[in-house]
């Protein structure tokens, strides 16, 4: 029914969000590892939802990306498995995880999860692993750890720059981002407050 919701976070709650669309208020549950990403009240965000609809229940639940979402329907599908047990495994590992642990049939892994015993852990291996390529898993895998590292060279280009614009030579500030642990969620601001920290700037 509903592809994603795009609107303002107006309330963060434990293990779900509201977001008001057109005047109207969304409960959407989320893996609770997702949370961190919902820091500002008020942020428009984009969220991949699946309707959950069972006798007298309708519940809506929400990822950052198609795979999570994707991820989620696939365990869904797994006999013993419902939205509650399917988010707790989300909450405990990334779908490249769990591709690669079920791929590697690392029950223990999967069974980390609140209210997954190791018995469900195998029933899930056992109804997922043709569900699931080894090939994709690393094609995923590449594709995250590709983004990430485009991401950060951004944030260092943009600082770089910055350090130019207030008069350091190029290689002044090429050492200067260097020498700072560049995480993959750095802003350019961080990172220049970092740089100029380095080399010693009053600020």
């Amino acid at each position: 029914m509903y592809s994603y919701m795009k609107g303002e976070l107006v309330e963060i709650v434990e293990d779900k969000v509201v977001i008001e669309v057109n005047n109207i208020g969304y409960n959407i549950y989320i893996p609770t590892s997702m949370i961190d990403n919902f820091n500002q009240i008020g942020q428009t965000v984009k969220i991949y939802t699946y309707l959950y609809i069972k006798e007298d229940m309708m519940k809506l639940y929400g990822f950052l990306t198609k795979d999570d979402l994707n991820i989620f329907k696939l365990l869904l599908g797994v006999n013993g498995i419902g939205p509650k047990g399917a988010l707790a495994i989300l909450a405990v590992m990334t779908p490249d995880d769990l591709r690669f642990a079920v791929l590697g049939e690392d029950e223990k892994a999967i069974a980390k999860a609140p209210g997954i015993g190791t018995k469900t852990a195998k029933r899930l291996i056992l109804e997922l692993k043709d569900k699931l390529k080894l090939e994709d898993a690393f094609e995923r895998k590449m594709e995250h750890v590709e983004t990430e590292q485009a991401n950060a060279m951004g944030v260092k280009s943009e600082a770089i720059q910055a350090l130019i614009a207030l008069g350091y030579s190029s290689t002044e500030a090429l050492k200067a981002v260097n020498r700072v642990e560049i995480t993959a969620d750095i802003t350019v601001e961080e990172l220049l407050k970092a740089a100029l920290k380095q080399m010693a700037f009053p600020f």
